[in-house]
């Protein structure tokens, strides 16, 4: 039986209570996922919801015109796929979260601590950012003034997140058709009733009018957008909850997981568009629009003017900011929590409870909400996107090349703690390297000539240097040791994680077979979570390999 010492019964309780709810920090069981591969895949594209994209379509066309915005668009979607495709991939055939993949996948059990706290900073500067925007409709549509708008827009988040992925499925799959309803309905009155707006689009040259084709001017506006790549860890909080593929569901299953995946990079660049859109609209035709135009409540009240009465319209315009807010920002909110736990229990051995993060992740968006953060827009993303793509990249690298192209990665996850090395430096070492050469182009330390192209440089190393780094250590810090000491198969006939459930003598609950390990003291298995919160390591299975 265990004793207090090593895991504490505090811990044991709150795991025991709070983790089943939404299975913080450990494998999704066969037994909750119970929704089909349409309910995951509308739950995680209600979670792109957010109209930050539709400010950053305005902002870099303002700075650097049509032609040079849509071109970094493009340069955006084409990464964001081709990096979000494996992740995805690995998230929905394996159930696990982004932490959990990066872990196996050349980070190592600690080395993915500062992978989880660049994806919370991502969480709260979004949820900063959408906060501002619905700030912004609050005081339009009913003169809240904003200090107090950016206090509503975050205290509303916390009851709505407190239940975790049951409340988030639904409240995504009820609000998503009105807010495709109202989205779409400004830009396809400008395409039927002005078709002369989409000339006048693509000829703006931006703010100073230095729009010229220019590739420094391309991948800059690419690095803003770039900002999001993140995203992909949020939409991987859900597809973790995909039923098992089988040859019955199979094309359901694929379908749900590309569109859901990588392919809200998709519905992500068309808002970026439409933002970019009517932005250049507003600065045409209203008077001192070029100071609003970048405000997506300010975008839509204009165009609805024009289709209906003011108080509708104005209505409309809120109600649409609103249930745009809180639709991303339940899932910023959720997924920050998740990380910023999932850090601290590793760290410390002890398990607070993921309420205690979300209020702090909560509180860290409304002091950069209060201190402006929507003035400085382009270089907050700019320079985030440096951190956020040398993670993604990497550990999209791993996946792709390591372990399916040279296969010195192991192929099958790997999280839990004993059977990982504390740092791999295939992945950590690649992102450290990536990020930190990047920032330095960035900011111009290698010379203006290169400065704009410091996301090329992230993505480029984050794809090389895995491989190399592998080839030169031979994969030996991958795995700690290859047994998990359990007897029963660990994935059953489709190559699905197994359904088999155990009992974990410590917190006296039962988990499913993948998210088990035999116990080095006792005769008996425990599980992830009370082996992260094992304080003296008497249940950690010792080092070994072969």
């Amino acid at each position: 039986m265990m004793t207090k010492t090593a895991t504490g019964a505090g811990d044991v309780g709150n795991a025991a209570r709070e983790t089943l709810e939404d299975y913080t920090l450990r494998f999704a069981p066969r037994s909750y996922r119970k929704w089909s591969t349409g309910v995951v895949a509308v739950s995680a594209l209600g979670g792109i919801a957010y109209l930050a994209d539709f400010s950053i379509g305005a902002n870099i066309g303002i700075s650097y015109g049509t032609t040079n915005a849509l071109w970094g668009i493009l340069v955006f979607a084409v990464v964001i796929f081709a990096t979000g495709f494996p992740l995805a991939f690995y998230a929905a055939r394996y159930n696990l979260d982004l932490d959990l993949i990066t872990r196996g996948s050349g980070f190592g059990y600690y080395g993915s601590v500062v992978t989880n706290v660049i994806f919370a900073t991502f969480t709260f500067i979004f949820f900063a950012l959408e906060g501002s925007i619905m700030a912004q409709g609050l005081e339009l549509g009913l003169h809240i003034p904003l200090w107090l708008g950016y206090a509503v827009s975050t205290l509303i988040i916390f009851p709505l997140v407190v239940y975790g992925m049951s409340l988030l499925s639904k409240l995504q799959v009820w609000t998503t058709p009105l807010w495709l309803v109202l989205m779409v309905l400004p830009f396809a009155y400008l395409l039927i009733t002005q078709p002369d707006s989409v000339g006048s689009f693509f000829a703006y040259q931006g703010q100073n009018g230095q729009g010229a084709p220019n590739l420094g001017s391309v991948m800059l506006a690419a690095g803003v957008c770039l900002s999001l790549i993140a995203q992909i860890a949020e939409q991987i909080d859900y597809l973790r909850f995909m039923p098992p593929r089988t040859p019955e569901n199979s094309r359901r299953w694929w379908t749900a997981m590309i569109l859901a995946g990588p392919g809200w990079v998709i519905f992500g660049a068309i808002k970026q568009v439409i933002g970019l859109f009517l932005a250049v609209y507003i600065i045409a035709n209203v008077a001192e629009g070029a100071t609003v135009a970048n405000q997506p409540v300010h975008q839509f009240l204009e165009i609805y003017q024009d289709i209906m009465p003011g108080w509708a319209a104005l209505t409309l315009a809120v109600v649409l900011v609103v249930i745009s807010q809180i639709k991303i920002n339940v899932t910023n909110a959720y997924s920050g929590s998740l990380a910023w736990t999932n850090s601290y229990t590793r760290v410390t051995k002890h398990y607070p409870g993921r309420l205690v993060f979300l209020g702090v992740n909560l509180a860290i968006a409304l002091i950069l909400m209060e201190a402006n953060m929507f003035d400085f827009l382009n270089t907050i993303l700019g320079f985030y996107a440096n951190c956020g793509m040398a993670w993604v990249v990497v550990v999209a690298s791993d996946i792709a090349i390591n372990k399916y192209l040279l296969k010195i990665s192991p192929k099958k996850p790997e999280f839990r703690r004993g059977m990982l090395y504390a740092i791999n430096p295939v992945g950590f070492g690649s992102m450290v390297i990536a990020a930190g050469v990047s920032i330095v182009v960035f900011f111009g330390g290698l010379g203006a000539a290169v400065q704009p192209f410091s996301p090329l440089v992230a993505i480029g190393l984050g794809v090389v240097l895995p491989p190399i780094i592998a080839l030169a250590t031979r994969g030996k810090y991958y795995l700690r040791r290859d047994d998990d000491g359990i007897a029963e198969p660990m994935y059953d006939e489709h190559g699905n994680p197994s359904g088999e459930v155990l009992d974990c003598h410590v917190c006296r609950q039962e988990f499913e077979r993948p998210d088990m390990v035999a116990c080095h003291t006792h005769d008996a298995h425990v599980c992830s979570l009370c082996l992260s919160t094992d304080k003296v390591g008497d249940h950690v299975l010792p080092a070994r390999s072969g």
